[in-house]
């Protein structure tokens, strides 16, 4: 009689990723009226945020990358284009994990129309995973702060919502 033996495929836990992001950052609508005729939603996106990251995982709770992003605001008409470092760090970790990350880099100057300076982030959220626990999305806040201008004198914080996948 055979011996049969079954095995399941072995959970990646280090290692290169790759990441795209899509955020948004709402604000009020100062327009708003609670049941008016023009049907207005109460939060209206003001920034539009694209992100592309190369990481490395070191286990199954850390992980760092390289962030190359552009932002538009376009209520303020300025157009960002962060290059920064960022660390996220599960603090549960079960099937699914809750995390926390930051970051830190510079607003490249990329022309006359992108402002330069700094950037500095922070965010949680949630990463949910496929079935064979190897890709994964993750979704929740980030709260960031550039700093820009002439010495760096402006700045525009922002709270963003976020939609990410990881190709590990």
């Amino acid at each position: 009689m055979p011996l049969l033996s079954f095995s399941q495929t072995d959970v990646k836990t280090n290692g290169l990723f790759y990441k795209i992001s899509l955020g948004a950052t709402l604000t009020i609508n100062e327009d708003y009226e609670l049941f008016d005729e023009y049907d207005d939603t109460f939060l209206i996106p003001s920034a539009y945020l694209i992100n592309n990251t190369i990481g490395y995982q070191f286990d199954e709770r850390t992980s760092l990358g390289l962030n190359l992003e552009y932002n538009w605001h376009s209520k303020q008409r300025l157009h960002f284009f962060p290059a920064f470092l960022s660390f996220r760090y599960n603090i549960l970790n079960f099937d699914d994990n809750v995390f926390i990350r930051a970051g830190y880099g510079r607003l490249l100057n990329m022309g006359e129309n992108f402002e330069k300076g700094t950037l500095y982030r922070v965010g949680t959220g949630i990463q949910l995973f496929d079935d064979d626990f190897n890709n994964s999305f993750l979704i929740g806040l980030d709260f960031s702060r550039k700093r820009f201008g002439f010495r760096q004198t402006e700045k525009l914080s922002s709270v963003s919502i976020f939609l990410e996948y990881i190709v590990f």
